[in-house]
């Protein structure tokens, strides 16, 4: 009998292995992916696009350029930079292309982001202007009704707001704050500020810092980096409802 268990054992402890191994193989390849709330999503929504090109903005030397492509332009740049701190990014275009209002929320609606940035541009006032959508707070439900699903995180989206504004301003620039209607925003089921980047003004207010110079986008674009990195760290920026 001894000699007989020796004779089976080495053959059983193979089977064994390879029953482990195979299980393992089967358990790699139907590997669930990593949790959603373990990726910290951000959408950057490039307004306009394609036949809308926004607002006309003067260059330093007179010409023009759409505000269609200076908002791509920070979505890129933005991008990148937040790639690099090691946030998941989400955008709305990627190129001049069109998409309205419903599109850009589906979008957004559909990653899940912890927070949307919608990027405006404009020749009119000083500094960055960040707009929050004006509908009064209602509470998260399962269902939101599209057109005012943002009132369930309009609450959020102020305390975005005033992480951005932070961050701006210890970039020495000048901010304003303001609530408004946002069409795509209002549909968005996450914290999003619609940010509109003007020319800054000099302490005298005599020379303006026009919308292509490279240092003021460098500026505006580092600034909102660190305010994500910020909004990342705080407690108020909560996993968003599926």
């Amino acid at each position: 009998m001894p000699s007989t268990d020796r004779t089976r054992r080495p053959g059983l402890r193979r089977l064994v292995g390879l029953l482990a191994a195979l299980a393992g193989s089967l358990t790699a390849g139907a590997q669930a992916p990593p949790p959603q709330a373990a990726r910290f999503v951000v959408v950057l929504d490039a307004a306009h696009g394609g036949d809308d090109a926004g607002a006309t903005l003067t260059n330093q030397d007179g010409s023009r350029q759409p505000e269609k492509n200076f908002t791509l332009a920070l979505s890129v740049r933005l991008r990148s930079l937040l790639a690099a701190r090691g946030f998941a990014v989400v955008t709305t275009r990627e190129s001049d292309a069109a998409a309205d209002g419903d599109t850009r929320a589906a979008i957004a609606n559909r990653a899940l982001p912890r927070a949307c940035l919608s990027l405006h541009a404009s020749d009119s006032g000083s500094g960055v202007h960040l707009f929050v959508s004006s509908l009064s707070p209602v509470e998260k439900t399962l269902l939101l009704p599209w057109k005012t699903a943002q009132g369930a995180w309009v609450t959020d989206s102020l305390a975005l707001a005033g992480v951005l504004n932070s961050a701006l301003g210890h970039a020495g620039m000048t901010v304003t704050l303001g609530r408004t209607a946002l069409p795509a925003v209002d549909s968005m089921t996450c914290p999003a500020v619609a940010v509109e980047i003007a020319p800054e003004m000099t302490a005298d207010h005599a020379q303006p810092t026009h919308l292509d110079d490279a240092g003021y986008q460098a500026r505006v674009a580092d600034a909102l980096a660190a305010a994500m990195v910020q909004w990342r760290s705080t407690s108020r920026a909560e996993a968003p409802q599926p």
